[in-house]
């Protein structure tokens, strides 16, 4: 029987109703007393359960992000693979940080929460949870992935898509990894699961930057805001227009913001196929200015987390570009 490490750290999934009497709901239940709640565990895997944490995922931090990936490190060699319980709000950028601060885990990390508390009447955590421990226990599941509402996404493609509805993420730009029907993990023919040997350790990482921003171009705004972030932030996400499209008055701020040492991403605030410079004029010029990085089709999620790490590995820009462009736990296509 397969060893599952559970690490809980909180979110609606652990809440309670407030002593206010309001009707708001605050993380109560500890990771032992969630995993008791879920039929048939027991028949499935030996467990153990560690909580790091227990907040609202709005609050989970870079640092978080670092906790949960240190529990992961100290308790490697012991575990079959692991369960992290999470807050549904910030979860996909947790599952992206997790896939650059655990690159190549042969052993599977997934990520699961829910819409609706573990207390309530008609939960989907019971249904979540199990499935995610049932991933864990998968021969042929690997790496970081975000298992919700009977889907395996991979854990730098998750995006929350909805607030409220059972079917909360979509994978973006990547198909799912599998799916979870009956008890059983399904994979699309041709998928097969194929399992690289678990005597391999992962890579561990163990620094990020938090000076990270991410900047949506709207209709009026100038490149004058650039000015205030240049004190505070290392690393600027901007999302164009379309495929690309970046405003007159734009270009000198940004190559200037780059020529003086800091990071600048480049990306589309449209979700899905992603960022071509080429196509428009608008866009031609930064495709070609050096230093300035491309996010292709990754999700804005994947691209925080990944800036984050490559800016706190990275000992200079050329280094920083190298590991940018990477392709981690299929991130970016290459």
């Amino acid at each position: 029987m397969k060893r599952i490490l559970v690490i809980a750290t909180g979110g609606t999934i652990a809440s309670l109703p407030t002593e206010d009497g309001a009707g708001s709901l605050a993380p109560a239940l500890t990771g032992a007393e969630l995993v008791a709640r879920v039929p048939l565990v027991e028949e499935l895997c030996d467990f153990d359960v560690v909580q790091p944490m227990n907040i609202d995922s709005t609050n989970m931090r870079p640092a978080g992000w670092l906790a949960i990936a240190a529990e992961i490190e100290r308790a490697y060699d012991d575990y079959d693979g692991f369960v992290v319980l999470h807050g549904t709000d910030t979860m996909a950028y947790t599952a992206a940080a997790l896939s650059y601060l655990v690159q190549g885990s042969p052993k599977p990390i997934a990520l699961t929460g829910s819409q609706q508390p573990m207390s309530a009447p008609f939960t989907d955590a019971k249904l979540n949870l199990y499935q995610s421990l049932l991933w864990a226990c998968d021969d042929g599941a690997r790496d970081v992935h975000v298992v919700f509402d009977g889907k395996v996404i991979v854990g730098t493609r998750a995006h929350k898509q909805r607030t409220m509805s059972y079917n909360a993420f979509t994978s973006v730009n990547w198909p799912l990894a599998a799916l979870i029907r009956g008890g059983r993990v399904v994979r699309e023919a041709g998928r097969g699961a194929v399992r690289e040997r678990t005597d391999v350790r992962p890579t561990f990482y163990h620094a990020l930057d938090e000076r990270v921003v991410v900047l949506k171009l709207t209709p009026g705004l100038g490149p004058e805001v650039f000015e205030a972030l240049a004190a505070t932030s290392s690393a600027v996400i901007l999302e164009t227009f379309g495929i690309g499209g970046i405003p007159d008055g734009f270009e000198d701020v940004l190559f200037g913001w780059v020529d003086a040492g800091h990071t600048l991403v480049l990306t589309t605030q449209v979700p899905e196929e992603g960022l071509d410079l080429g196509v428009y004029e608008v866009g031609r010029a930064y495709a070609e200015h050096p230093g300035i990085l491309l996010g292709d089709d990754m999700t804005v999620e994947a691209l925080v987390a990944k800036t984050m790490w490559a800016c706190g590995v990275a000992s200079g820009q050329k280094q920083l570009g190298r590991l940018f462009q990477l392709s981690i736990n299929h991130d970016r296509l290459g």
